[in-house]
């Protein structure tokens, strides 16, 4: 794709409005199109100036100054993005990793380890060394030991000695204000989220969708089959091999949400089916990524790598900022490290600006499985919890995280080839279901890449709710294996031809400012419903005989 056909005022209007948002199009420096345009890619994490460096390493020595100077340091990188038009790319290595996430530690305990930190090489070995805390560093003086911030790289275990017998505000009762009775017993079995679940706890956000004018008999016959549906969810939880092919059917429609996380864990191929070995399995795959946050944070900020740390630490306060649960202090620590120690894992993509957005509904979706139904996740103080169910919050949002990106990869190694392939399916697909409005962008020299990037990219999640992003992911977990890919392709152009009126009466200026910024604040559920549906019935016609696109030969 390139904008050679484009006026060049319409490309600059292109740059002046995304110039500054995480996602956005960059030129991929030395990558040339077929004709010899410039190719455009997602921002990649740039090199880190030295007095980024700098401050960052002083940043360890004043834990206080750390949530200030988040703004401040996302601040200096976007004007210094703007100024070095080069530093867009970043150039990640040719392999990938390609053995099971099932049969390999992040970092297996006892292996030597080389992360690099600028233009040094540190060696380590896992499990010899007491790891740093990635942020919370500090020089402890005579008579403020205990005013020294906790790791957050610490063992769940060590903490939860000293939370056992009192809650985190210090009463000896243990009971903490939003949090389940059965918390601590649902994080070593997550099955126990189903004891004494009522039909009206768990439906949570999927009652009777569309019957708000109905009357009271069709309201009623609605609610009966919404019950008996959620009796079927139970059922296949409960058995001791849960037969994935049926709980794809059940959770096309939604999840209830109650049993929204560990229905997601099974679907995405987290939790084995088998009921015997899937405590187990959770122990397991939870302490691998504990190990390795331990080793990787054992050197501190020093110690690790500073262009891929750079990025994330400035795209971690940009995360939902409306959003009260991603802009506490507690919440965003686990996310730097999720998001570092997959992008080390991963140095065919390493960390690309979106992904940030990829982890919020699965960390959301798994903190409400240890709070209270009348609790709402998205502004819960998450800081409340014990120390070993943030952990595990953060384990099995990682490692599911990585379970989808295995999936779509390509959309994130070098010059993104993933996400190019689907803009040119999604414009085939819109010149061959909605022909007036295809010529229509052409006239204006309206191209795909210019909005559809950001769709692909960040999976629609910039321009819907996250409540109606977990709701469209019910169904993308379901279309295994190429939910999040091939059916989102549909999605996005059902997404497109539902504002094909509108947009059919706008000029190019318009229409950029229009896609920018769709009016979909007043959506509800009925209208993600419709917007799956007709993503299934393009999917329905079109994906099994692609020689009736338009472009195809």
């Amino acid at each position: 794709m390139d904008f050679s056909a484009a006026p060049s005022s319409r490309i600059g209007f292109w740059k002046r409005h995304t110039a500054k948002h995480p996602g956005s199009v960059r030129p991929v420096p030395g990558k040339m199109g077929a004709t010899g345009n410039m190719v455009f890619g997602a921002q990649y994490s740039h090199a880190t100036s030295i007095l980024e460096v700098e401050r960052l390493r002083a940043l360890q020595m004043d834990p206080a100054s750390w949530a200030n100077d988040h703004k401040a340091i996302a601040d200096d990188d976007d004007s210094s993005y703007d100024n070095n038009p080069e530093l867009s790319g970043y150039q990640t290595l040719p392999e990938q990793d390609t053995k099971d996430d099932a049969e390999q530690d992040i970092i297996p305990t006892g292996t030597p380890v080389k992360v690099t930190a600028g233009s040094q090489s540190l060696q380590g070995t896992s499990g010899t060394s007491e790891p740093s805390s990635s942020r919370q560093e500090s020089a402890v003086t005579p008579g403020t030991e205990s005013q020294v911030p906790s790791d957050p790289s610490s063992s769940p275990s060590e903490a939860t000695a000293a939370e056992s017998s009192t809650g985190s505000s210090g009463s000896p009762s243990g009971a903490i204000e939003g949090m389940k009775p059965n918390a601590r017993n649902i994080l070593q079995d997550p099955l126990l989220i189903l004891k004494g679940l009522g039909y009206e706890a768990a439906m949570g956000d999927l009652h009777l969708v569309g019957t708000e004018h109905q009357t009271d008999e069709v309201y009623a016959l609605q609610k009966s089959k919404q019950r008996a549906r959620f009796h079927k969810f139970k059922e296949m939880l409960q058995m001791p091999v849960v037969d994935l092919e049926i709980l794809r059917k059940l959770s096309w429609s939604g999840i209830p949400t109650a049993i929204r996380p560990i229905v997601w864990q099974l679907l995405v191929g987290y939790l084995p089916c088998n009921s015997d070995r899937r405590n187990m399995a959770l122990e397991r795959k939870r302490k691998e990524y504990h190990d390795g946050v331990q080793q990787t944070f054992a050197r501190g900020i020093e110690g690790l790598d500073q262009t891929i740390w750079h990025q994330v630490f400035i795209d971690v306060p940009r995360t939902n900022p409306k959003m009260a649960l991603f802009q506490n202090q507690t919440t965003q620590r686990c996310l730097e490290k999720i998001l570092y120690c997959w992008a080390i894992r991963h140095p065919a993509s390493s960390y690309v600006q979106g992904i940030n957005d990829l982890v919020t509904p699965f960390f959301i979706v798994f903190l409400s499985a240890y709070i209270d139904e009348d609790q709402d996740p998205e502004s819960y103080d998450i800081s409340r919890l014990p120390t070993e169910i943030l952990a595990a919050i953060e384990a099995d949002s990682y490692w599911c995280l990585t379970k989808l990106l295995d999936g779509i990869q390509d959309n994130y190694t070098h010059a993104q080839p993933g996400i190019q392939r689907q803009i040119v399916k999604l414009r085939e697909l819109i010149c061959r279901i909605d022909a007036p409005l295809a010529a229509h962008l052409q006239s204006e020299h309206v191209e795909f890449i210019q909005f559809s990037f950001r769709w692909m990219n960040c999976l629609l999640m910039r321009e819907v709710t996250l409540q109606h992003t977990i709701r469209m992911w019910d169904t993308y977990l379901t279309e295994h294996p190429h939910g999040f890919s091939e059916f989102h392709l549909y999605v996005c152009a059902a997404f497109l031809t539902k504002w094909s009126a509108e947009l059919q009466r706008m000029e190019f200026q318009e229409i950029m400012l229009f896609l920018q910024d769709v009016p979909t604040d007043d959506w509800q559920e009925k209208d993600i419903e419709l917007l799956l549906s007709e993503a299934f019935m393009w999917k329905s016609l079109f994906h099994a005989s692609p020689k009736h696109l338009g472009g195809s030969k």
